[in-house]
Formats: structure tokens, C-alpha cells, sequence
């Protein structure tokens, strides 16, 4: 158990900064959160703490940073991610079956599935942080210590929701579906075993109020619901990483051990995690897409559904050796292979941002930076994690300066962009462009921000892995540096002409 926990860390010992897609926007936020008040920032940004279910790396990261700098503090916060949550996961199953089936391994490359691999870094903390809290709950359930158990969750699950509100829900879910197992395995009837379950499942209950209030008056969209053409998209990436073969193939094999822990007489699945299974896979599917202006709010959850499904099987009775080695074989094998892949990919991303970070060179401290990022036409040609869509972020992080790739989420945001100058310009997703007549919905063609930039506005456009465009449109401005991708910063004129439409 402990050598899987420390496998955990290996993919992210050689990146200096995590390449996850996300992360380096948040680390312009955590930038301005420890030095918002340096004259360069105090006039793009205002940061404001507030009290809300999305606060996890954030709280972790500003204690650490001032200790030994943002950069390490970030490092050592999100190793601990993966780490953590193997750790849960084989809490949650040791409890279960009360020793460790070989299955269990197949589970556990889901610590580095499509949400911790997008940067969701707050989300991914909290529901290592619940799956922890659960084999507590399990544990301490097993040996009747009720009392306790009710002391302690208080403050735990307000914890889990400052980390982040879904994780505390993920909690409660897992809570609520062990406790009816329990409760209909001592004999009570169904419905009984549901009240005796959503009774146990209100200890769990008080960030209900700090939710109350944080959402008073917060917004927010909630929407795109039943959409099931990105259901199915979000169950087949679970291990989107780079190459699609081998991450397709990766998911194909833990569905092939679930389904063969289905027909195999010998093996079977705990009660208890095939309802949890259950329970999260119905939640999966009423979830909307979007719930709090918070997109991919479905998608986060489908690692942790085949996750538990795979974490539920067992020997029906005693061991049976010899498939028990060559499960175990197998397991070890996926396992490692996995930790391999990802590991090669990680570092191939982070060799990568050493490429392009060459640029910051190039910047002053205070600079104006808009950047703009290519992506794939399609979603299967995009498969390749998009790790430099944030990489703007690194402007603030390292020159102090502006960048425009942070997210306006109505209510749930401590970072407000007041440069107003920016326009259409301040947030996310106007760093992302796409192919000129590209169907993609998730960015725009390049050559429509091209022609409207506010030129007045920026000090620099940064042009990273873009696709074909038109020359005319970036005439006036002094390139200053590129790469052979077609990747260029260029100095953007004060008194320059923007091209005419």
C-alpha cells in the first residue's frame, strides 16, 4: 500500500511547474493573491477572499508559498493530490473486504484521470480528501463508534467543502449509500434502510448553510442537461492523457475487468460499492454539464464511478491462487504502464513549457499580454491534452504583468480582472483559438481575435502553437521571438493601426 502511494508521485517528480491544463491559470490567481498589492497588479486585478466551496489548493498553496515560493508550494500541493486519493481508494477497499484484493490496482491509475490531468485541481483535492474521510467513516462504522464518528465528521465535511462543494456532495453520496447497505443487511426494509441512511448522512449536513449563503444572490448558470452525445464523450476519456489508442485501450481493459468480475463464478462485487457504483452512476447521468457557471460538472464524476465499480470486486469465498496471481500480474502490469505513460507524457509537456516559457525573456515586468493558443479542430484530433492553453498565466505568475486566460464565474471566483481597457479580451476562453473555418464551438477562428485586439491595450500578442492565419493581421507589430511551430511573440506598437475588418 504505501509503494502504490509513493507510485502515485512519480509522474509529477520531473516537472518543476504540474503541466495540467488549468493549473497555471489558477497560479496567476495565487500569483495575485500573495502580491496583489505590487503596483503592476494592484491595476489589472482585485482579490478578494470569500467564504465558498472552492477554496482547496488556494488555502494550501498561501501558507506553503510564503515559506518556500509559489512555484515549489504548487508542486507540493498537487503531488499530494494523487497521492492522497490512492491512498483513499485502498482505505475505501481494505475497509470493505477487509483485506486487499488484486483487483483493487486497476483503480487506482484513475488518480490521474481526464479532471486531475485538466487541472482541476481544487475538485480532484476534495474528493481525494472524501475518499479518505470515507474509509474513516467505513472504519469507524465497523467498530461502533458512532460518537465519535458524529464529532468528527462535523468539521471534516465542512473541510471537504471548503475544498470544494462537489467533493463534499461525493462524500455524501458515498455516506448515504453504504449506510442503506448497512441498514437493509441488518434487516430493515428498503425504505426503512433510506431514512436510516439520509438520517446518518446529516451529520454531513451543516455546509448546507455555509452553501445557503454563499450562493445567496451569487448566480451563476446551471444548464446543459441530458446531454448525453458529452456523456458518453466524458466515459470514454476517464484516461484522456495524450495518445488516443493507448488511453482508449486503457479504459477498455478496466471495463473488461469489471465485466469479467460479473461472469467469472468466482468472483463477485461488495453489495456496498456496487450501490455506491450505482448511486454515482444515476447522479452521473441527472447531472447537467454546467452546474454553477462550473463547466465539466458530469465529467468530473465518471472516473470515480468506474472507480468504484472497480474497487468493489472480490473472491466469492477464499482466494483462488492461481487466478489471484494472474490478476494480480495483470493489475501490477496496468498499473506501472500507466505510471510509465503518464510519467513520458508529463515530461514531454514539461519540456515543452520550458520551450515556450523561453518568450518571458522577452517581457518586461508589468507587461500587457494577450495570448492566443491553438487547439484541434475535433475533438479526437484534440485528444492531446490542451496543457498550453494557460500558459499565459505564467506572465503573471513570473512578470507580474496581465494575461488574459482567467475565468469569470459568477460567484464562485476571488480573482476579478479590472483592466477594462482588455474588453472582450480579460477572461478565458479568449485565449483559445481554433483553424479558420473550424465548426468547433470551444474557441473562436484565429484570424476574428486577431482582427479585434485592442491593440492600445496590450503590450504584447503571444502567439502559442497557432494554426495558419493570415500575415496582415499581425502587420505593424516587431516580432521579438518564435519558435520553428510557428509559436511568436511580437511587441504590439502603441500608435499601431488596427487592420480593418
Amino acid at each position: 500500500m504505501v509503494a502504490m502511494v509513493l507510485l502515485a508521485a512519480v509522474p509529477l517528480l520531473y516537472p518543476p511547474i504540474p503541466p495540467l491544463v488549468d493549473l497555471l491559470g489558477h497560479m496567476g490567481r495565487y500569483r495575485v493573491m500573495l502580491d496583489g498589492n505590487a503596483p503592476s497588479l494592484s491595476a489589472l486585478y482585485h482579490f478578494q477572499w470569500a467564504l465558498m466551496g472552492n477554496l482547496g489548493v488556494d488555502l494550501a498553496v498561501y501558507p506553503l508559498a510564503k515559506l518556500i515560493g509559489l512555484e515549489p508550494a504548487v508542486k507540493l500541493v498537487v503531488i499530494a493530490i494523487p497521492m492522497v486519493t490512492v491512498a483513499g481508494m485502498l482505505w475505501v477497499a481494505r475497509e470493505v473486504h477487509h483485506r486487499l484484493p488484486p483487483t483493487v490496482m486497476f483503480a487506482l491509475p484513475l488518480a490521474y484521470g481526464h479532471h486531475f490531468l485538466f487541472g482541476f485541481v481544487n475538485y480532484s483535492l476534495s474528493v481525494g480528501l472524501a475518499l479518505l474521510a470515507f474509509g474513516l467513516w467505513l472504519r469507524l462504522g465497523r467498530h461502533r463508534r458512532y460518537r465519535l464518528r458524529a464529532a468528527l465528521f462535523v468539521p471534516i465535511s465542512v473541510l471537504i467543502w471548503l475544498c470544494h462543494a462537489f467533493g463534499w456532495g461525493m462524500l455524501g453520496l458515498l455516506v448515504f449509500s453504504a449506510e442503506f447497505v448497512r441498514a437493509h443487511d441488518d434487516g430493515r426494509s428498503w425504505w426503512r434502510s433510506v431514512l436510516r441512511a439520509t438520517g446518518q448522512s446529516l451529520i454531513l449536513a451543516l455546509p448546507l448553510i455555509l452553501m445557503l449563503a454563499w450562493r445567496e444572490g451569487a448566480g451563476g448558470q446551471t444548464a446543459d442537461w441530458f446531454n448525453f452525445s458529452n456523456k458518453m464523450f466524458s466515459l470514454r476519456t476517464v484516461l484522456r492523457d495524450r495518445w488516443i489508442m493507448w488511453d482508449r485501450l486503457s479504459f477498455l481493459l478496466e471495463i473488461l475487468i469489471v465485466i469479467f468480475a460479473v461472469v467469472y463464478p468466482r468472483l463477485t462485487l461488495s453489495r456496498m460499492l456496487t450501490f455506491t457504483t450505482i448511486v454515482l452512476a444515476v447522479t452521473f447521468v441527472l447531472l447537467p454539464r454546467i452546474i454553477f457557471g462550473s463547466a465539466y460538472a458530469d465529467m468530473r464524476l465518471m472516473p470515480f464511478v468506474l472507480a468504484m465499480a472497480l474497487l468493489a470486486i472480490r473472491f466469492r469465498r477464499d482466494t483462488d491462487l492461481k487466478v489471484g496471481w494472474v490478476l494480480a500480474s495483470v493489475a501490477l502490469a496496468f498499473v506501472l504502464a500507466r505510471t510509465a505513460s503518464v510519467t513520458w507524457s508529463l515530461k514531454l509537456a514539461s519540456d515543452e513549457y520550458d520551450r515556450q516559457l523561453t518568450a518571458l525573456d522577452h517581457m518586461p515586468v508589468g507587461a500587457k499580454v494577450v495570448s492566443l493558443v491553438g487547439l484541434g479542430c475535433t475533438k479526437d484530433a484534440s485528444w492531446p491534452m490542451w496543457r498550453n492553453a494557460h500558459l499565459g498565466g505564467l506572465v503573471v505568475v513570473r512578470k507580474l504583468g496581465f494575461s488574459n486566460d482567467h475565468w469569470d464565474v459568477e460567484g464562485a471566483k476571488l480573482l476579478t480582472v479590472i483592466y477594462d481597457q482588455a474588453g472582450a479580451f480579460r477572461y478565458d476562453p479568449s485565449n483559445l483559438v481554433v483553424p479558420n473555418r473550424c465548426p468547433a464551438r470551444w474557441a473562436r477562428p484565429i484570424d476574428l481575435p486577431l482582427r479585434t485586439i485592442p491593440r492600445q491595450a496590450f503590450d504584447y500578442l503571444w502567439l502559442i502553437n497557432p494554426p495558419a492565419h493570415d500575415p496582415k493581421l499581425v502587420a505593424g507589430m516587431q516580432k521579438v521571438w518564435g519558435l520553428p511551430d510557428g509559436s511568436a511573440l511580437y511587441r504590439i506598437p502603441k500608435q499601431g493601426v488596427t487592420p480593418a475588418p
